[in-house]
């Protein structure tokens, strides 16, 4: 019989789940935290059902196991956004829910309005700016689960309903409250609109709190050592305005030990990283592994963490949060410092038969004491004696090595946690607002929970406690929200329900804290007694606490360990050190210490400690007892605001994606009470509103409902419009004075009330909009009409102008019309007596002309009849003189010879004399003609040399040609210009005068300037030993005072191209040819820009400074050379030599020394200077320089001395 039962059971299960079906396999291993998993059938044959596991392991059931597998409800082969719409409402069927999102990198799922976030340790690009907009105001559900979406809703609430917010992100560490803190606030600072300054340094406070209050632990790389709760405040307008930071217990003990693979915090590694070698110098400091500080864990390097890039991101925010550079550095000082005492090393001592220890490392003391501004040894007393006050009497005791190590290590908490106070207190002092006094001024505030998570180690020390004592009031704070206060409200306001049952973790949080004698009041008590110790704390909590099934007392008296029942599972807690970290008071030596520092730093965090005595620290409150009372202020805010919850869940120990650990995850949603939530959310209502809250909300559903304050049934006025928008038979209720909804139910509402609201609002705009374009239209109307009546009077205006000035045109063109007729008429007749005029001049000129061209010639031919006549008469008479003498010789040789051969004989030499005569005429021929072809040629020259262009060089060279070269001597100039020979004259003897005379006066009536020779003014005005007559050397000084230096200097340069010019001064041998264009300037254009720009007086500073150095024998030469035009040039050293041997050449860069220059460019330069300086009156220098040389050979010359001698006169009067 059981054998067919069973094979019925097979063959039931094979029909059920064919191959490809899903289904729950219970494998039955009896661990606490394992729940069945899901599984997809593969083969259903031959009695036994082979199925695949969400593991990806292969499983074979059975027909004796065939109750082992359950069919998979539909919600749970794909699962679901929001947990409550579960069909498999179970531990198995939430697990595998996350399961499958979590692989699907979909790490976000509601459970009702509660989110649960699932770790996935690594960056998804969920977080963009896109991402942001889409769930900006929008509803949950709306929108797939996301942490934005939480943060939305927290802001809109607060503005929909004008009430306080608050977001409490929970889980165990590592669990990912960090990140998630974050990432809602960088939503509230997007979505607020405003992009201030105050959003910017609200953001980046996280990097300064993460570096100074985050460690690296076993489990989180980025774990917080403390807990922080960020209250975010909003004007009515909905910015930011502020925020304000409370931090909650730090963990000052990771400052000096850390457990095996964990570090210390951030900021000193980044610092160590970070830094320049030039700060790590002055610190002292070098690298992480030299301190330990930080090598106690074994750990100096975090996976995945640029500590190098973390500071300079760390630097830039706290210039963000108005940190200066010295609080920065006093800050690195105060680090230092630590790192160098936890260095110091102790050797034991005994002194008197007490125990005692020394320093040995006095290199990190000293460093240390420097740092610090304290005296060495007063810090190495404090860190090795104890000073004791008895009966007003100082006794000095000296320490232990453990203890004088635990005075060290106080020392350095010390320091480390009164310096993060500062920070925080220096964070809100930038970023918090006081709130208005001003009456209408509304603000409201997001508060956002980020506190460590629960916590179970190998070791846990009062540390643990204390935290998990934080976790116990946010879990009962959940519970009490969640499920005491919704079902109580249910059962008051008659809401048909059925009573959920749930974990309450209020007997451990009363034993605790809560109720008398409680374990937080007992260590407290224990902390006060001066004489008591961890065993005495353990003896009391055992004897009081034994019997509470929530507390596991220590197995035998050697043992120092006791337990709590946590909510999270059970957690023993090591009691050694308890009493000294709950007491967290430096005794007065350290005190005294501080107080004695030159270091207004440290004296300032330590104000407090330094204005408090010594019997007032004493009495000072516990570490427990300030932690107790900032919770309970924690949880009054919280009460008082409407909280949002985002459950975070740890998927594994081993910080890797994708891995994903059931039984952890299992243990987490059990302590955290999701099964019983997502049942409480399903069931319950969480949306509520009184009657008129929801009438005044939701009457603009319906037409005519009338304000809450004018309705007479409001209850019945609210079902009304549920029913109407939610319909009858949907799962809400009414109460006693509340209406409850399901989420779903709020959505719909709010949707249709947008839609209700915006109708309206259209047609609020489509009348003002009316009202406002009729408006616009009359003043349209209006300004249209005068502007018309203006336009037609001004177009009537114009147009009478236009008429008018037509009428102007038509009368002036008749006029012209009738003008312009008379004047050609005029024009015509005096053309004709023109035409006569001209006719009868022409013709008279004709005569004139044709009389004289008949004149000439006439004249002409009878110029040429006489010359004609002269010849032929002249050949006659030659002829006859001939024929004369040959009868004259006939006769003469008849008397020598016979008659026949004297006639002969003369014949013979008439007829050589005629011959000669035909040759003279012939030679005299031939000389006519070419002088005749020479002159022809000549006309043709002179026409043809008219039609070219005039050289100006070749010019003045033709002209000036008879001066010779600078070779000839004086008197052996060459010969005249052609054509002036009738001007060479004999040098005239100059007329000697008495040049001791004066002058004469010139008569008042008539001035007679004969008396005014050249000789006497040389003589009267000439400086130096120059006269009148001409000098072939340079002048060591002008002939004429200046006042101006510079005027000297052009005087001299002048006088050098005088020189030049005349041939008695040779030009430049070494012609350096550098071509840089201004060989085709013109003279006049460099002349000025070298002498018409005041260039001598800066060039005559130049050249006194170098004057100052050496050569000063060539100081005048040397001074010449800015006075000339520039070029550049490369003056050899042969030319160097020349210059120092003192050949007459100007030193520098000048038109003067560089090359030979032209006569055409000589005369430019002299005439130029004559031309720019009027004050220079260098005619006289010409003329005494032309007086002598000028021998008025040409015509050309005379002109110019005589000109010149003119401007002598001149300048003189």
């Amino acid at each position: 019989m059981q054998k067919i039962w069973k094979l019925y059971l097979i063959l039931e299960q094979c029909i059920l789940n064919s191959t490809g079906d899903y289904v729950w396999l219970d494998l039955k291993t009896g661990r606490e935290f394992e729940v069945p998993i899901g599984a997809v059938v593969k083969l259903c044959d031959s009695g036994q059902i082979q199925v695949l596991d969400d593991e990806g392991s292969e499983h074979w059931i059975s027909p004796q196991n065939a109750t082992n597998i359950k069919p998979m409800h539909p919600t749970s082969i794909h699962g679901v956004e929001d947990m409550i719409r579960l069909g498999d409402l179970n531990e198995a069927g939430i697990l595998r829910n996350l399961l499958i999102r979590y692989r699907e990198h979909l790490i976000y799922t509601y459970t009702g309005s509660i989110l649960v976030a699932v770790n996935p340790y690594q960056l998804l690009p969920i977080y963009t700016a896109d991402q942001i907009r889409l769930y900006t105001n929008k509803k949950i559900g709306e929108m797939p689960p996301h942490i934005f979406a939480i943060a939305d809703n927290c802001y809109f609430n607060m503005q929909r309903n004008n009430k306080d917010q608050c977001c409490i992100i929970s889980g165990e560490s590592g669990a990912g409250k960090t990140e998630s803190t974050k990432l809602i606030l960088q939503f509230l600072a997007a979505i607020s609109g405003q992009h201030s300054w105050i959003e910017q340094q609200v953001l980046e406070a996280n990097p300064i709190l993460e570096a100074f209050g985050n460690a690296k632990t076993i489990r989180n790389d980025n774990s917080s050592r403390f807990g922080k709760y960020i209250d975010i405040h909003f004007n009515k307008r909905g910015a930011i305005e502020g925020a304000k930071i409370e931090q909650y217990l730090l963990e000052k003990s990771r400052v000096c030990r850390q457990a095996q693979d964990e570090r210390n915090y951030h900021i000193f590694y980044c610092m160590l990283k970070g830094m320049t070698p030039d700060q790590k110098k002055k610190l002292g400091l070098s690298k992480a592994t030299d301190y330990t500080y930080l090598t106690i864990g074994n750990c100096t390097v975090c996976d995945g963490r640029d500590d190098q890039k973390e500071y300079s991101n760390i630097r830039s925010a706290m210039k963000v949060l108005m940190f200066t550079d010295t609080e920065n550095w006093e800050i690195s000082k105060l680090l230092a410092s630590i790192l160098h005492l936890g260095n110091l090393g102790y050797e034991a001592r005994t002194y008197d038969n007490l125990d005692a220890c020394e320093v040995v490392c006095c290199a990190g003391l000293s460093t240390a004491a420097k740092l610090l501004e304290v005296d060495s040894k007063d810090l190495m007393n404090c860190l090795t004696s104890r000073t004791i006050i008895t009966r007003g009497e100082t006794v000095s005791t000296p320490l232990s090595i453990d203890q004088a190590l635990d005075v060290r290590d106080a020392f350095v908490k010390g320091i480390y946690g009164r310096l993060f106070v500062w920070i925080v207190e220096k964070i809100n002092a930038a970023i918090y607002k006081p709130p208005s006094r001003e009456l209408k001024a509304v603000r409201r505030c997001i508060g956002l929970l980020d506190i460590f998570g629960f916590e179970n180690f190998t070791i846990n020390s009062f540390e643990q406690l204390c935290i998990n004592f934080a976790n116990e009031n946010l879990q009962q704070f959940f519970v009490r929200h969640v499920f005491k206060l919704e079902q109580e409200e249910y059962n008051l306001e008659n809401i048909n329900w059925q009573h959920i049952e749930f974990t309450d973790n209020q007997d451990a949080l009363d034993m605790i804290a809560i109720k008398p004698m409680n374990i937080i009041s007992l260590i407290d008590e224990e902390s006060k007694f001066p004489k008591g110790t961890d065993t005495t704390m353990l003896n009391k909590l055992n004897s009081q606490h034994k019997l509470n099934t929530n507390y596991i007392p220590p197995k035998n008296t050697y043992e120092t360990q006791f337990g709590i029942q946590h909510f999270a599972g059970v957690v023993y807690y090591e009691t050694r050190g308890f009493l000294e970290k709950n007491r967290d008071t430096l005794h007065g030596d350290i005190i005294q210490l501080v107080h004695s520092s030159k270091n207004k730093f440290i004296k300032q965090i330590f104000q407090a400690d330094v204005a408090m005595g010594a019997e007032t620290r004493k009495r000072s409150p516990t570490l427990s007892s300030q932690f107790k009372r900032s919770l309970e202020l924690l949880m009054r805010t919280l009460s008082v605001c409407q909280p949002f919850f985002v459950r975070c869940i740890k998927p594994n120990e081993y910080k890797k994606p994708m891995l994903f650990d059931r039984e952890l995850c299992v243990r987490q949603l059990r302590y955290s009470g999701m099964m019983e939530t997502i049942r409480i959310r399903r069931a319950g209502y969480p949306i509520r509103y009184t009657f008129v809250e929801f009438v005044d909300r939701y009457r603009v559903l319906l037409p005519g409902v009338k304000p809450a304050y004018k309705q007479g049934d409001l209850r019945g006025t609210c079902q009304h419009i549920a029913e109407t928008v939610l319909g009858r038979n949907d799962d809400w209720q009414m109460g006693k004075t509340k209406i409850f909804l399901k989420d779903h139910h709020d959505m719909l509402l709010e949707i249709e009330r947008d839609k209700a609201i915006t109708d309206k609002v259209i047609l609020i705009q489509k009348v003002v909009r009316g009202f406002k374009d009729r408006s616009n239209f009359l003043k349209l109307k209006k300004s249209t009409l005068f502007i018309q009546k203006t336009w037609r009077g001004y177009y009537c205006r114009k147009n009478y102008s236009t008429m008018r000035a037509g009428f102007s045109r038509l009368q002036a063109l008749y006029r012209s019309r009738k003008l312009h007729q008379t004047y050609h008429v005029t024009r015509r007749s005096v053309t004709q007596l023109q035409a006569c005029s001209r006719g009868f001049m022409v013709r008279r000129a004709f005569r004139h002309r044709l009389w004289a061209v008949i004149t000439i010639q006439a004249h002409t031919r009878g110029m040429i009849a006489r010359r004609l006549y002269a010849r032929l008469k002249g050949e006659y008479r030659r002829r006859l003189e001939a024929e004369k003498m040959r009868l004259a010789e006939e006769e003469k040789l008849r008397n020598q010879m016979s008659a026949r051969r004297a006639k002969a004989e003369a014949e013979r030499m008439h007829q050589e004399r005629l011959a000669q005569l035909a040759r003279e005429d012939a030679k005299r021929e031939k000389k006519e003609r070419e002088e005749a072809r020479r002159k022809k040629e000549l006309l043709e020259q002179m026409e043809k040399a008219r039609h070219e262009p005039v050289n100006d060089s070749d010019m003045v060279d033709k002209m000036f040609g008879f001066l010779g070269t600078t070779n000839s001597l004086p008197g052996q100039e060459g010969q005249a210009p052609a054509g002036f020979e009738d001007l060479e004259r004999g040098q005239a003897q100059l007329e000697e005068e008495d040049l001791d005379e004066a002058l004469p006066l010139p008569e008042e009536d008539e001035e007679d300037l004969s008396e005014y020779k050249f000789a006497k003014f040389a003589a009267t005005y000439f400086q130096g030993t120059s006269t009148h007559t001409y000098m072939r050397r340079p002048l060591k000084q002008p002939l004429l005072f200046h006042d101006d230096e510079g005027d000297q200097l052009a005087a001299l340069a002048v006088w050098i191209t005088v020189l030049r010019f005349m041939g008695d001064l040779p030009e430049p041998k070494y012609h350096t040819a550098i071509s840089d264009g201004s060989e085709k300037i013109p003279v006049m254009t460099k002349i000025y820009e070298t002498l018409g720009k005041k260039t001598y007086k800066r060039e005559l500073q130049a050249l006194q400074g170098e004057g100052e150095v050496g050569h000063k024998k060539n100081s005048v030469r040397h001074k010449l050379v800015s006075l000339t035009l520039k070029k550049k040039s490369k003056i050899t050293e042969e030319v160097t030599k020349r210059l120092t041997d003192g050949e007459y050449t100007v030193h520098g860069n000048s038109m003067l020394e560089d090359r030979p220059t032209s006569n055409l460019e000589k005369l430019h330069f002299i005439i130029g200077n004559g031309i720019l300086r009027p004050t220079l009156r260098l005619t006289r220098e010409l003329c005494n320089t032309l007086a002598d040389k000028i021998s008025l050979r040409d015509r050309f010359g005379f002109s110019l001395y005589i000109a010149l001698f003119d401007k002598v006169h001149v300048d003189t009067h």
